[in-house]
Order: structure tokens, then C-alpha cells, then sequence
């Protein structure tokens, strides 16, 4: 009998079923270190135990998209080992802040199942759910990707596409307990700018590039334990190309994202998101944002605004996203619709 795992293929996938991940990771104070060496991340929430202490929290959390890559990383093996593509995101909330010490595991559900017309992929739906060691929740997404076949004789299943929402709603938003940002020190976090000096329909170019690097982009997937093959191995696609793990973009984007939205502190909502098209090493990630929405929230000082944050590549020019054909322009890699927290 084999002992290696060659990973599920899109015939695998039973809608329903429940899917708990190995391994569990305790997060370490280092991974902040690390995260902030490979991307330029310095928002003062996730910088600073003081600041973070004078809002409210028992101490500065480990920056959410950590959370994010490591509970996403968990799931790699058993449900994108053999993807083609990570096609998008909905539905995503962070229920608590992660602290270093805390240890986490997740799980997936099989909520939708879509054969392809070409017969040799499908499109596998997931609702993944992150818990800590006291099996609290800190983390719950759907996302959608699609896998290859394994057996290209194998039946199509029925086709089932969960109902998603198109964008969480205000009131889906989950507050971390004491959050205060009455003494918000504007200086210490770096920009003025306030919840209400922004307008919905607003872009702001984040000015800055950073070029991807093979080697950082690898270090980084391998910190979040993410196995996927089209990452690392360069004759898994057919141009010898290894491919960018999505995720190393997101980070990218938001920690360029500071310079404009510095006092965008805690992402608590992730709406939607898009891998429009492929990076790869040498590529030079620039972005940009859109606010399209604003609420209020029930904690002290503190606003909730919804953002679009691009990443493209190259020159490509800033607040360009689409052509006339309605199609991604072909340098956008990134279309992320998320939400923030930021003083009032």
C-alpha cells in the first residue's frame, strides 16, 4: 500500500464533506519578525504591544493576513495540491485576534462541486473555519478552486454553486472585545487621515513597487506550510515557470497599501477576491485602492470602511482594472474587496 499522499483530485470531493487538516502550528513571535523582513508591513496595530495596549488589546495581535496564510496553508494538501487555479474568495471573516502562543488547526466543508466542460478539472467550493487551541473560532472563508482530474473517466457530479454573499454586510462584522480607538496617537501610527476624511468612490495610489524574488517567494509559502507543487516545482506547468502563491500578493499589496491607508488597522472582512492573473518572479507589484463603503461600528472611536485593493505588475497605470471587453487588464494580478478598521 502507498504511503505518500498524491493529493485529492476533483473526483475525490463529496459536497459535504468535512475535511480536518493537519498539521496543528503554535504561531511564534518570530513569524512577525519574518512576516515584516519579507514584506513591508509596519502597521503600528501589529508593530507595537504599547500601541496596540492603548487600543484596547491585551498586547499587539499577529497581523491577520498571518492568520489567514497559516490556516489557508493548512488546507493546501487536501484541497490544492493538484489545483489548476485559486479562483476566488467570499464570505470571510476574522472572529478573533491571534496572539503568539496561540495554536491553530482548520477544516474544511465541501459546499459546491462544478465539473468543467473540458472534463478534466472541476471547481471544488470550501467553507474553511480556523479555530485556536480552545477551539474558539478566529477565522471562517469560503473559497473556490479548481482541481484536475485524476481519473478522467470518473462521473461528474451533480453541479452544485453555493449561494454566496456578494459582500458582507456591516453587521456581519465581528469587533475584537475592547477595542477603543479614543486615544489613537495619529503620529505614532503615521498618517492623520481618519475614517472621515475618506469618501466612498475615493482611489489612492500606493506609489510604492517591490519586485518579487524567487527565493523570498518561496520562503514565504514554505512559512505558511503551503505544499502546493505549482509553487516549487518548475516543471509542474509547461512554461518551467513557478508560479506565485496568491497569497505572497495579498501581502504585498497590503503592506504597500500604508502609504495612503496607514490607520486601515484591522481587516475584519474579506468580500470577495480575485487572482486575476499570474505573478511570477522578476514581476514589480504595484497598488492601488478604491474605498467603497463606509459604517459605523458600536466601538468606541472606531470606523469600519470597505476597500478595493489591486496589485498589478510592471507600469501598468494606477485605477486601471478593466478593458472595454470586461475583462481583467492583463498586468492586474490582484482584485481583493475587503474591510478595515480605522479611528473615527
Amino acid at each position: 500500500m502507498a504511503k505518500t499522499n498524491p493529493g485529492r483530485f476533483f473526483e475525490d470531493y463529496k459536497l459535504g464533506d468535512v475535511i480536518h487538516h493537519a498539521v496543528p502550528r503554535t504561531v511564534a513571535e518570530g513569524e512577525r519578525a519574518l512576516y515584516h523582513a519579507l514584506y513591508p508591513a509596519r502597521h503600528a496595530l501589529y508593530s507595537s504591544d504599547e500601541f496596540a495596549g492603548n487600543c484596547g488589546l491585551d498586547g499587539s495581535p499577529i497581523d491577520d493576513l498571518i492568520a489567514f496564510h497559516i490556516v489557508f496553508g493548512k488546507t493546501v494538501p487536501d484541497i490544492s495540491l493538484n489545483a489548476v487555479a485559486n479562483l476566488g474568495y467570499a464570505e470571510g471573516r476574522w472572529l478573533k485576534p491571534v496572539y503568539p502562543g496561540d495554536t491553530l488547526r482548520s477544516s474544511s466543508e465541501v459546499i459546491g462541486l462544478k465539473q468543467n466542460s473540458n472534463g478534466k478539472s472541476g471547481v471544488v467550493w470550501v467553507r474553511t473555519r480556523g479555530v485556536n487551541q480552545m477551539d474558539e473560532p478566529v477565522l471562517d472563508y469560503v473559497r473556490w478552486v479548481m482541481v484536475r482530474k485524476g481519473d478522467l473517466d470518473a462521473p461528474a457530479p451533480d453541479t452544485v454553486i453555493p449561494d454566496l454573499k456578494p459582500s458582507l454586510d456591516a453587521d456581519d462584522l465581528v469587533i475584537p472585545a475592547g477595542l477603543s480607538f479614543e486615544d489613537y496617537d495619529f503620529t505614532l501610527a503615521g498618517e492623520p487621515h481618519r475614517w472621515g476624511d475618506y469618501d466612498v468612490g475615493e482611489k489612492i495610489d500606493h506609489v510604492d513597487g517591490v519586485t518579487v524574488e524567487e527565493a523570498e517567494h518561496m520562503l514565504a509559502t514554505r512559512l505558511w506550510q503551503n505544499t502546493a507543487k505549482v509553487h516549487f516545482d518548475a516543471t509542474f506547468r509547461p512554461d518551467g515557470k513557478r508560479l506565485i502563491y496568491g497569497g505572497h500578493v495579498i501581502s504585498m499589496a497590503r503592506a504597500l497599501s500604508f502609504n495612503g491607508l496607514a490607520n486601515a488597522q484591522m481587516i475584519v472582512g474579506l468580500n470577495g477576491g480575485a487572482h486575476a492573473n499570474p505573478c511570477f518572479a522578476g514581476d514589480t507589484i504595484r497598488a492601488w485602492s478604491e474605498v467603497l463603503d463606509k459604517a459605523d461600528t458600536d466601538a468606541p472611536g472606531v470606523g469600519a470602511v470597505r476597500l478595493r485593493l489591486v496589485a498589478a505588475k510592471h507600469g501598468a497605470p494606477a485605477f486601471s482594472l478593466k478593458g472595454e471587453d470586461g475583462k481583467y487588464h492583463p498586468d492586474v494580478m490582484l482584485d481583493l474587496d475587503y474591510w478595515a478598521l480605522m479611528p473615527k
